[in-house]
Parts: C-alpha cells; sequence; structure tokens
C-alpha cells in the first residue's frame, strides 16, 4: 500500500520550516533563517585574489568577507557525475600528460564565473568551481559541458533507452548539456523541452549580468527554502503540499506556475489556530532529533555523537532480547537500525565522515543481509553517499555530501559553560576548587571574614562532607570562611569575597 506523503511548510518571520513526511513520519527536514546567505548553487563574478601553488589552489573574493577556494580540478575539467551517467563515460584512459598547475590557469586579478558548491565551514572559505550547472525541475542544464546524462537512479532499461532518444532531441545548445533527473521518470518531450527552455534563458540571463557586473559581486542567488524543496523533492506521489502563510502560499503558487506550468498540484492554506507543525503532530518529532539516543521499534537504541572530525554511530540491542537468541536479537537490531541510521543522516543533514558500530553477527548470511539494508536505505538520500568499508568488526565506514550547514548547528551553538564537550565539571570538583580558592585568598592573611559564594549543591556539599577541609584553613589563617548558596551562579563559578 502507497504510503501518504505530504510537505509542511511553515514560514514564520524569521524562519522557514519543511517537513516531508510519510504517513506523517517526518522523513526529510529543513530550516533556514531570515538572515542565512543562500551561498551553495549561487553563482558570483569573483576577482582571483591569490594563486597558491603548494596546495593547487586560487583564493577568489566572491565579495563574503572571507574568500573562497577553487581547486585546479575544478577548473581543468568537469567530473564525472556520481549520479548520472554521462555520455562517452567510461572514457578511454588518456594518454599521460603533465599535470596543469593553478598558476598556468588564474592570475591574481582575473575576473571570472563561479558556483558555490559548499558553504564555508570553520576557518576554511566557501568551495568554488567554474563548471556551472543549474538545476530544473526534470533536468539538470552544464552550462559549459556539452554532454548529455540520465541519473543512475533510473534503472529500467527500457525508460533508459526511452530517456536517451529524447535528450538527444532536447539538445538547445552545442556548449552546454543536460542531466536527466530522477523526477523525468515517465515525462515526455513537452516537459523536458518547457524545462530546457526556462533553463537555457536563465542561463543567457545569468551571462548577460555577468558581462555588464564589475566583480565581485553575485549574478544569481539558489531559491530560498520552499521554492528550493518544492523543485528538489516534489514528485506525482505527494499527496498535497500544506502552506501556513498566505504570503508565501501565493508565491509558491506562481513559482509553480513558472516550474510546472498546467500540472495538477494540491497546494493548501492551513488557517487552524493551532500552529502547523502541532497540528500534524511534527513538532514533537522535529524535537527529537537533537537527541544523541534514538529508540528502534524493536526496543534497541542507536546513540549519535558528533565529533570534530567525524560522527560516530553506536548500535545497542538495549532492552531488546529477541525472540530465539543472541544472534536473532543482534541481526534484528542491526536491519532496523540500519534503515533508522539513514533516516537520520537525512533528517540531521550530518555530513562528512560517518562511522557506525553495529553490533556483532556470527552469520555471513546476516551480514550481507545487512549490508544490503543499509545500501538500500541510503539509496532514498539524495545527497551523494558512499559506503567507503564494512570491517571485520562491524564497523561501517561512509561519507555523506556536506554542502550546508547541518540542522543541529544551525539550531545550537556550543555551550559557553562546558565549551562544547556536553559535559561540566561535578560538585565534588567544584567543592575542591572552592576549597583551592580560599585557601589562597586567606594565604598569608590574619583575622579576616571569607565570603565563599557557589552554586547551590556545591554549597551544600561544603557544609556538610567538607567542612573539616574549611574548619582547618579558618584555624591556619585566623579567620572565617562563610559559605554563600548562590542559584544564580553556573555550576562552575566560584566567586570569593575577603573583608
Amino acid at each position: 500500500m502507497a504510503k501518504l506523503k505530504e510537505i509542511f511548510i511553515s514560514a514564520e518571520a524569521q524562519e522557514t520550516r519543511a517537513a516531508i513526511t510519510e504517513d506523517k513520519r517526518i522523513e526529510e527536514y529543513y530550516v533556514e533563517r531570515a538572515g542565512d546567505q543562500r551561498l551553495v548553487g549561487s553563482i558570483y563574478k569573483g576577482r582571483v585574489s591569490s594563486v597558491v601553488p603548494g596546495i593547487g589552489a586560487a583564493f577568489v573574493d566572491i565579495g563574503l568577507g572571507k574568500n573562497g577556494f577553487l581547486y585546479v580540478a575544478d577548473i581543468v575539467e568537469a567530473p564525472a557525475d556520481e549520479d548520472a551517467e554521462l555520455d562517452g563515460e567510461p572514457a578511454p584512459k588518456p594518454e599521460p600528460r603533465r599535470r596543469s598547475r593553478i598558476e598556468e590557469l588564474v592570475k591574481p586579478n582575473q575576473e571570472l564565473l563561479v558556483q558555490v558548491v559548499k558553504e564555508p565551514f570553520g576557518t576554511k572559505g566557501a568551495r568554488l568551481t567554474s563548471h556551472i550547472s543549474l538545476p530544473g525541475r526534470y533536468l539538470v542544464l552544464m552550462c559549459n559541458d556539452s554532454r548529455l546524462g540520465i541519473s543512475k537512479r533510473i534503472e529500467d532499461p527500457k525508460e533508459r533507452h526511452r530517456l536517451r532518444e529524447l535528450l538527444n532531441r532536447l539538445r538547445v545548445s552545442s556548449d552546454a548539456g543536460f542531466i536527466i533527473r530522477t523526477a523525468g521518470i515517465g515525462k515526455g518531450d513537452k516537459e523536458f523541452m518547457r524545462d530546457a527552455r526556462y533553463l537555457s534563458g536563465l542561463w543567457q540571463r545569468i551571462k548577460r549580468l555577468d558581462r555588464k557586473t564589475k566583480a565581485p559581486a553575485c549574478v544569481y542567488q539558489e531559491y530560498d527554502l520552499a521554492p528550493r524543496v518544492i523543485r528538489d523533492s516534489f514528485t506525482e506521489d505527494v499527496h498535497r503540499i500544506v502552506v501556513e502563510s498566505r504570503e508565501e502560499l501565493k508565491r509558491l503558487s506562481r513559482f509553480l506556475r513558472l516550474l510546472m506550468p498546467g500540472a495538477k498540484i494540491r497546494l493548501d492554506f492551513y488557517q487552524g489556530d493551532e500552529p502547523l507543525f502541532e497540528k500534524e503532530g511534527l513538532e514533537e518529532q522535529v524535537a527529537g532529533l537533537f537527541d544523541k539516543r534514538v529508540n528502534l521499534p524493536s526496543g534497541g537504541s542507536i546513540v549519535i555523537e558528533p565529533t570534530e572530525g567525524m560522527v560516530a554511530i553506536d548500535v545497542n540491542s538495549s532492552r531488546f532480547t529477541g525472540r530465539r537468541d543472541l544472534e536473532d536479537t543482534a541481526f534484528q537490531v542491526n536491519k532496523e537500525a540500519a534503515v533508522e541510521i539513514a533516516r537520520q543522516l537525512r533528517l540531521r543533514d550530518i555530513g562528512g565522515i560517518v562511522i557506525i558500530d553495529f553490533i556483532d553477527l556470527e552469520s555471513s548470511e546476516h551480514r550481507r543481509e545487512l549490508i544490503r539494508t543499509l545500501e538500500q536505505s541510503l539509496e532514498r538520500d539524495r545527497a551523494k553517499t558512499n559506503m567507503v568499508s564494512f570491517s571485520e568488526i562491524y564497523v561501517a565506514e561512509l561519507t555523506r555530501q556536506r554542502m550546508r550547514r547541518s540542522v543541529e548547528t544551525v539550531s545550537y551553538q556550543p555551550c559557553p559553560y562546558c565549551g562544547g564537550r556536553g559535559t561540566v565539571k561535578s560538585v565534588i570538583t567544584m567543592a575542591i576548587h572552592a576549597i583551592r580558592q580560599a585557601k589562597r585568598a586567606l594565604k598569608g592573611a590574619r583575622n579576616k571574614n571569607l565570603e565563599l559564594f557557589v552554586h547551590p549543591q556545591v554549597a551544600m556539599r561544603l557544609l556538610q562532607e567538607d567542612r573539616p577541609s574549611l574548619s582547618a584553613i579558618e584555624a591556619q589563617a585566623h579567620s572565617r570562611i562563610l559559605v554563600m548558596s548562590d542559584p544564580s551562579l553556573h555550576l562552575e563559578q566560584v566567586k570569593v569575597q575577603v573583608t
């Protein structure tokens, strides 16, 4: 039975959220703030600020304050698309030739048109490419690459053959090519030609703006969240799109008429008193995206731990004991975990290196089935994922394309108290620290009063278990120590006042 697929969009003054659900369960979730820059996919006329042969890259000023970086590989030739088979692939191996050097391709102060492929992360600027592409509803226009291609996710040989013939009739320019997206399954000449004309017209406008614009400047900005989700995620099996804002409803109606004129799409305006996400039971699911532990239907769980260099995911059987033996338990929990992990990667928009520690299995058949389940679950992801290895100790290594900030980094900031560790010092540790502070403050002093301001939990510890230590300091300094409980203080704060 087909699942009920819906798209819910909540647009408020400072934030837009979009949830794609199947039977009311969130499968994809996106959030965008009012002040966020829409960088990935945007096109800039940039100026080369410096060329660094040592790393084979140029730093390009695109007007964002932090220079983007352009690798030599992103200038020389467009890489083979991992999601599509392009004509001419696999190409015969070329004769060995000298590798191009960045200083031969670009010069300081040179102006060039570039597209952002990855947002800035940490101290790194945006990653750029000179191979520009423009996505439409059914097609992707490769602006400087004349090859034609079809998404690898379209697997039916007959459909691929039909689409290949259609592509050959579609070409509208000798220096640009197209890739058919998965949304193009079953579509005909009319839909593709309309998409091709729209994308070609957009590219012509960008080129005209490029000719009359002085670098650095943005010549094309990617759509904001709501139309971008419709463009990239709407499929024929979507039952309806529900929008909470009347202004957003009008804007999306115009966008849909432009993108898919004549298509029958149910676009509903939500007018209930209760907020849309609460009414549809989505708010609680969104809150769960930030929990480290995710419970599985069987009673097992997964624990997601982001680190500086990777994301570690641990699979636990928890309270699930299985129906027959430990092997059955481990296999069932692992299969559930594989499906849920793929879903959590999409929901949280986790990118980079991901390490998954599954429960050990003895059966080689179970092992093969687990790998198949994980790979099939990852196929639903629109971001590029690559299964690197699955070791003998049941650790899976994979990479996932990271272009934008994850949902967690959009919604959270590092804890100012724990410095991002995720933990704070214990009560006993802070009590010991407070005693040292008192001892240091009274060193060499005589007949003084010392007020020790601490968190209530630390105060209780000092007045009970650690009272003898304070009394010893009082006797040595011939002074008095007053422990002051202050609920306004953080657990790790200690204030000392000597009078």
